[in-house]
């Protein structure tokens, strides 16, 4: 029993960190209409700043929100420089530009850090928490704790303060948005500030537990990309769920069959979803889906209208 609790656990730690890259592919999607294939460079652009911020001497804490601001800049920087003059191209041009821009990211951090994996240091050091018999180690009470905060940072953003009001109606239809006087260029730079600054806050909290290094943020990203699928694409809560059940269904896999299949695991899990789900997902290559705007589990259809 204690070995499926340990698991359980495990996957929900894990879970988490899948949750904040789902976060930030709904969000992008929602209010842009971009599937962003990049969102786990920013998991990685994180862990490695803070790394190198640690080793130029910074606190722990402040390495940590140095890189999350950081990478925030750069998630805008993206935006500005690659999404929005394509702003009018098809849907399957724009993910092929997210897609050449994680190859981008990925080849400047490995000219910048070198394949050599680094460590982070734990945000707290003792011995693991026994739970009915399950070994908990602190740092994935951190992981689960800052998922946790976060969450609850978005929510009030997104529900009680005007910004994140001006980000649901754009996300629920961008032209009446646009008559209100939002303007959708700058919430588009939002949404990306947004979801760098999620994925980022993911690579800090997981990287004392995986080495850091120029690569993670693939498969980080794609695993993201699933939980958010799970959830409907368009659905904040379900990306939050999408992620929780990815991971829990990830560890009882790695361990009741075998490690080597905890990566295979999730795309089991996807085309899984797609063939279940074939209504909530795009049925041809450029196209959104049909239930997209649920930004903050909202269901009211967005237009097709782009600005």
């Amino acid at each position: 029993m204690s070995n499926y609790l340990q698991f359980i656990l495990s996957g929900l730690s894990t879970g988490s960190i899948y949750v904040l890259v789902a976060l930030g592919v709904v969000t992008i999607y929602s209010v842009t209409g971009i599937v962003n294939l990049a969102q786990g460079e920013y998991c990685m652009l994180g862990a490695m700043l803070a790394v190198t911020f640690i080793r130029w001497g910074l606190p722990l804490g402040l390495a940590a929100a140095a890189a999350i601001i950081g990478v925030t800049a750069i998630g805008v920087l993206i935006e500005r420089l690659t999404v929005q003059p394509a702003r009018s191209a098809s849907s399957i041009t724009l993910i092929m530009i997210t897609v050449g821009v994680s190859i981008v990211v990925r080849g400047v951090a490995l000219l910048a850090w070198g394949t050599a994996p680094f460590s982070l240091p734990a945000f707290t050091k003792g011995p693991p928490l026994d739970v009915l018999g399950a070994a908990v180690s602190l740092q994935r009470l951190w992981i689960l704790g800052t998922a946790v905060v976060t969450l609850l940072l978005l929510y009030f953003l997104l529900e009680r303060t005007l910004l994140g009001k001006a980000v649901r109606a754009c996300a629920i239809n961008r032209q009446a948005a646009g008559l209100m006087g939002i303007a959708a260029s700058q919430m588009s730079a939002l949404v990306f500030a947004l979801s760098a600054a999620l994925g980022a806050v993911g690579g800090i909290v997981i990287a004392p537990l995986m080495l850091a290094s120029y690569d993670m943020g693939l498969m980080l990203g794609l695993k993201g990309f699933v939980a958010a699928v799970i959830g409907g694409l368009t659905s904040l809560p379900g990306a939050v769920i999408g992620g929780l059940l990815l991971g829990v269904i990830e560890s009882l896999g790695a361990g009741l069959i075998s490690s080597g299949f905890k990566d295979a695991i999730a795309f089991l899990v996807l085309l899984l979803v797609i063939f279940a789900r074939s209504g909530r997902f795009p049925n041809r290559l450029g196209r959104r889906p049909a239930r997209a705007g649920e930004l903050a589990g909202r269901g009211a259809r967005p237009t097709e209208t782009r600005p």
